[in-house]
Formats: structure tokens, C-alpha cells, sequence
């Protein structure tokens, strides 16, 4: 009963919305979540018996496993969409999603880390084993370039230009950006690349990727995501962290430090929701400046 409606509204998206292919993929997510829930809770109903009460269990279900609040209100936007054209099809003659609210669009921001924190964390890796030297490569890089963590795990040998003292990463949207790397994290990927990855059996389709798991295969976000728990328990950081700390403290140390905003846009790889002119194309050698006069590990690199 919902199959039926879920490929009509997919057509809907696509012919009288005209929205891009992301758009419409993220909206079919947004009603799979719906259906989920409701065979979670073992409620089987078509989608024409759908209250408002239902949908609020829902939205309070997704708030519970700690989406965001930004998550939630586009979540919402699309639930709203398909009810939309549910009513505008007869099938649901009372759009149950009318008076369904977003969440309040609070922004909280992400744990900081301390520079000392971070020195703390790569003092715990253990480079006795070939995962510890692929580890400190890693975090260094994350947190001297500002990496998404889906940036880190999709790099690959032929975007390093670290002759030059830059790497290029496909970020949100396959957009490419270059992006300086500094001197501490260029030494470090280099001895990962020239002692363990040069050593290791390559597993079909991952010649090109920089950071490889003991198979030889690319690594996983969440194996990301645990490699810096267990570390940061082992060091002692109670923050709650993840990959995304590392990229935040990248920027809140740079703009903390005095660095210009437009020079961390870029470098982040974010777009203004207003308009993308309010940010002017900064050329290779500001960036490389703004990071070498700012960022603490450069600065650290060069006492040495």
C-alpha cells in the first residue's frame, strides 16, 4: 500500500517539482524512515490512515536517536512533501502533516578540542603496530587540513600534491578543493605511505586510496569514527568526540588564532546559504599563509 505511492511520489519529485536526483533520494530516505518506524512499532496502516499523532511519535522517535535538529526539520520537510501529493492524488483527502511542526533550529556546536588535547591523542596511538603509524597519518591530516571524515577515507594517491604542500579532496556535491597541508602531517603520510602502505597486498578497486584497512580495502567511517574513541579514551580526553571534532577544532583554532573567515571558508569547502560572491576565490599561497601564521601544529612543526 505504500510501494505504490512511493514511486508515484518519486515521478511527482521529478516531473512537477523538478528537483535534482540528490533531492528526490533524500526525500524516498525520509518516507523509508516513516515506514520503518511504523513497522518498529508494528503498525500496520496505509498511508491514508495516517494521524498527526502518528507523525509527532514519529519526529519524537527520530529526535531520540539524537538527530539533529537541522536533520529533523528537513526530515519533516520531506514527510510534509509526500502528504502533499497524497492529498493532491485523493488518497488522503485530511493532509495529517499540516500542523506537523519542525524543531526549533538551535545550533549546537560540536565539542572543541585543545591543542594540547590533540597532542595528547597522538601521544596514545601505538606505532609499535602498522595501524598506529596509518592512524597518526590520519589524524594529522584531519586536523591539519580540516577533512570531513568521508573526505579522509575517499583520498586518494593521485590528489597528493604534498611537493607542493597540497592535497585535493572530493567533498559534499563531488566538489574538488585543494587544500594546504602542513609540514608535520605531509612527514607523517609520507612514512605511513613509504613503511606500511607500499608493503601492503591492495585489495581490486582500492589501488588509488590513500588509508587502507589490514586487508588492503578502503576503511570505513565508522572505523574512523572508533579508531578516535578508543584513542581518546586511552589519552584520557572525556569529550565526547568524533571525527567531525577534529575538523572543528581545525577552523575554531584558526579563527580563534586571528585567521581570516573568508580563508577557513575555503579551505572547509562551504558554500554561504545566502550567496557564494560574499566569499572571494583566495589564491594557493594566502591559504598556505593563513594556515602556517594560525594553525598551532604548524606552528609546532616549525620550533622544532
Amino acid at each position: 500500500m505504500w510501494e505504490p505511492l512511493k514511486k508515484g511520489f518519486k515521478a511527482w519529485l521529478q516531473l512537477e517539482k523538478s528537483l535534482s536526483e540528490n533531492s528526490v533520494q533524500s526525500y524516498q530516505h525520509d518516507i523509508n524512515k516513516l515506514t520503518q518506524f511504523l513497522e518498529l512499532i508494528e503498525l500496520n496502516i496505509s498511508p491514508a490512515e495516517i494521524t498527526l499523532k502518528h507523525l509527532q511519535d514519529f519526529i519524537k522517535w527520530i529526535n531520540e536517536l539524537g538527530m539533529t535538529t537541522t536533520s529533523q526539520a528537513r526530515i519533516i520537510s520531506g514527510i510534509k512533501s509526500f502528504f502533499t501529493f497524497c492529498n493532491s492524488e485523493g488518497v488522503c483527502p485530511n493532509n495529517p502533516s499540516y500542523l506537523l511542526e519542525a524543531p526549533k533550529n538551535s545550533r549546537i556546536l560540536p565539542a572543541v578540542l585543545s591543542f594540547e588535547e590533540i597532542e595528547k591523542i597522538i601521544a596514545a596511538i601505538d606505532l609499535s603496530q602498522p595501524q598506529g603509524t596509518r592512524n597518526k597519518a590520519i589524524i594529522e591530516i584531519m586536523y591539519s587540513c580540516g577533512l570531513r571524515v568521508s573526505e579522509v577515507v575517499n583520498l586518494k594517491l593521485s590528489g597528493l600534491y604534498t611537493n607542493i604542500g597540497f592535497i585535493k579532496v572530493t567533498g559534499k556535491g563531488d566538489k574538488e578543493r585543494l587544500i594546504p597541508i602542513g609540514d608535520e602531517a605531509v612527514k607523517q603520510l609520507n612514512f605511513y605511505l613509504e613503511t606500511i602502505r607500499n608493503h601492503q597486498k591492495i585489495a581490486k578497486g582500492n589501488e588509488d586510496i590513500v588509508f587502507l584497512n589490514r586487508n588492503g580495502g578502503k576503511l570505513s567511517r565508522v572505523m574512523i569514527f572508533m579508531i578516535i574513541k578508543d584513542l581518546a579514551n586511552f589519552a584520557g580526553v572525556e569529550k565526547n568526540i568524533s571525527p567531525h571534532t577534529f575538523r572543528h577544532s581545525f577552523a575554531t583554532h584558526l579563527v580563534e588564532g586571528g585567521a581570516d573567515l573568508r580563508a577557513v571558508q575555503e579551505m572547509l569547502g562551504h558554500e554561504s546559504i545566502i550567496t557564494t560572491e560574499i566569499y572571494t576565490h583566495l589564491d594557493r599561497e594566502y591559504l598556505r599563509t593563513t594556515l602556517s601564521s594560525f594553525h598551532p601544529a604548524y606552528r609546532r612543526y616549525h620550533k622544532n
